[in-house]
């Protein structure tokens, strides 16, 4: 049996490369040059939306993977968050943007931004560019980020900072926590199971599979006004781990 999964998982890469990569990147290329498009037109909020949230659910359909949503009722759509995630996988952020129900913006190293046709949209949509390597130049662009959190629009960060193997959680970077506390943020804790076994962290592999997003129940800014950032990270990070 578990030589026939692992025949069968090497024919998959077959479809894979064919068809999965070159669909995938060919669909990221159209649908940027629509965002592009109905940004310019003054339809980028609908844009970052609608089009954007069917980009993510096109290639996970094209995959195929099954989308799981647990516990959503505990969001207030109207309500601004700091959304906090782990991060396991690519597959990550396209069950995000296709599944997360609220609009948001992602905090991303400045490294994506040289990455084409991504990089530009993701600037044109107020995404927030940080650069990890300049503490000053970091810190400004969190304080500029606060700004763009209003009317319901949550800001995104995953606080490893880079993928994970689905083993444990690597440690928290402040960053989301600082902002939750500067801003007196609500956070809201998601833990995503099953992105690794789609596409494992620093893999190329691909394999159908369910991925899970898990709401934990917000994190008001009263519980945590006098708290220490170290002991906030700690509360975060027993939410989403207790789920793993």
């Amino acid at each position: 049996m578990h030589a026939m999964k692992a025949y069968l998982a090497h024919l998959f890469q077959i479809y894979a490369w064919l068809f999965i990569y070159p669909v995938a990147w060919l669909w990221t290329a159209l649908i940027a040059i629509i965002v592009i498009i109905l940004t310019w037109l003054g339809a980028g909020g609908w844009a970052d939306k609608y089009v954007a949230r069917l980009w993510g659910r096109f290639i996970l359909w094209i995959t195929p993977v099954r989308v799981r949503i647990n516990n959503a009722d505990v969001i207030n759509r109207s309500q601004s968050y700091v959304i906090v995630a782990n991060h396991q996988s690519t597959y990550d952020i396209l069950a995000l943007y296709g599944y997360l129900p609220m609009a948001f913006k992602w905090v991303m190293k400045i490294e994506l931004r040289k990455v084409p046709f991504i990089g530009y949209t993701c600037n044109l949509m107020g995404h927030i560019y940080v650069d990890r390597s300049n503490r000053q130049a970091a810190k400004q662009t969190m304080q500029q980020a606060g700004t763009k959190l209003t009317g319901g629009t949550s800001v995104l960060f995953f606080p490893e900072g880079t993928r994970n193997n689905g083993d444990g959680l690597l440690p928290f970077k402040k960053g989301a926590f600082k902002m939750a506390q500067s801003l007196s943020l609500p956070i809201l804790p998601v833990t995503i199971k099953g992105a690794d076994k789609v596409m494992p962290a620093k893999s190329l592999r691909i394999l159908p599979g369910t991925i899970e997003l898990i709401f934990h129940a917000p994190i008001a800014p009263e519980s945590f006004k006098n708290k220490s950032t170290e002991a906030l990270i700690e509360q975060v990070r027993k939410q989403i781990a207790c789920e793993l």
